[in-house]
């Protein structure tokens, strides 16, 4: 879907993307392990690794006459809200794009947990939010633009709304643990997002109020107000 919706905009598209589900990636590197790759077509990748891999090995390896203009990831099938940004492999690809000065856009389905995504208020609503966030003059060094779109009818969605981050409560992850055929221990990280803290103008409220949610993110993660408070506290 992503690819149709690039060819809207541009007929230079290139996907360099993992060969199977990465969730939860976050935004790792294969240092101990080779990564392989694998050119399913003319300027089709797949590769053994994670999200931020396919940017290394598309600025290095695929697209040898320069980089992209634009880097595009997802979409993913499910949220990548409020905390998600920190574990999400499709916000890890727009990261890495950010740091190498490459403007960078992440975009994702909200569905339940468990559930099947259902990609058409994406399909409907992304090519036009895409073209109006494209076409700003400026764009800071350092920040991406992380877009959810929410799992409603078409017809529900109550527009576009520029967010901040939210929060969710803690204890959306719990560890359930079961035991194999040889009576050994093995565990699975269960996903069960906690309500609440659904604050105004933030992606949590956009999305509980049928909207599609635009956040800026910016890669400095300073927190410069208890700086200021720190820096008199070590006089």
């Amino acid at each position: 879907l992503l690819e149709e919706i690039a060819h809207t905009i541009t007929d230079d598209v290139w996907i360099v993307a993992p060969d199977a589900e990465r969730s939860g990636a976050g935004h790792s590197i294969s240092l101990t392990l080779p990564i392989r790759m694998q050119a399913l077509g003319p300027k089709r990748f797949q590769v053994a690794g994670t999200p931020t891999d396919c940017v290394l090995m598309a600025l290095s390896q695929c697209m040898t006459d320069g980089p992209p203009t634009l880097l595009l990831s997802g979409i993913n099938s499910g949220a990548n809200l409020a905390e998600d940004v920190t574990y999400s492999g499709t916000i890890a690809a727009a990261m890495e794009g950010t740091l190498f000065g490459i403007r960078s856009i992440a975009l994702s389905q909200v569905r339940a947990p468990g559930a099947v995504a259902d990609f058409t208020p994406a399909a409907n609503w992304c090519p036009e939010v895409l073209r109006k966030v494209v076409s700003l003059d400026e764009w800071p060094a350092g920040s991406f633009i992380n877009i959810n779109f929410p799992d409603v009818p078409v017809a529900e969605i109550s527009g576009v709304r520029l967010t901040t981050q939210g929060q969710r409560p803690p204890g959306s992850f719990s560890i359930m643990p079961r035991v194999d055929a040889r009576a050994q221990p093995y565990y699975w990280v269960k996903i069960a997002y906690t309500s609440g803290n659904t604050i105004a103008n933030t992606d949590l409220h956009a999305i509980a109020d049928k909207a599609v949610s635009v956040t800026p993110i910016k890669m400095d993660f300073t927190d410069q107000a208890w700086r200021d408070k720190l820096a008199a506290a070590m006089v």
